[in-house]
């Protein structure tokens, strides 16, 4: 009797994670084909939303500068 209960618990057990499984394999799949009709369909690459050369220079500036003023932000703060 205990043992039908073992071999019962068991079924179940693979019985849900099986289909855990296959839900997640599906959503794996559907989340790649809507990422795959968005690119194709509804984005728009065009010069002017690709970032330039010139703007990666900039932004590196801007990005030091931030940090630095943190810093000195924080070395008054605490001083």
């Amino acid at each position: 009797m205990e043992t039908d209960l073992v071999v019962e618990g068991v079924k179940f057990m693979f019985l849900g994670m099986g289909t855990v499984f296959v839900f997640l394999i599906m959503m794996i799949f559907f989340m790649k084909l809507l990422s795959w009709v968005v690119q194709t369909f509804f984005l728009k690459t065009d010069e002017k939303t690709l970032p330039q050369k010139e703007d990666a220079g900039e932004n590196k500036k801007r990005l030091v500068a931030a940090i630095t003023a943190a810093i000195v932000h924080d070395k008054k703060l605490q001083g």
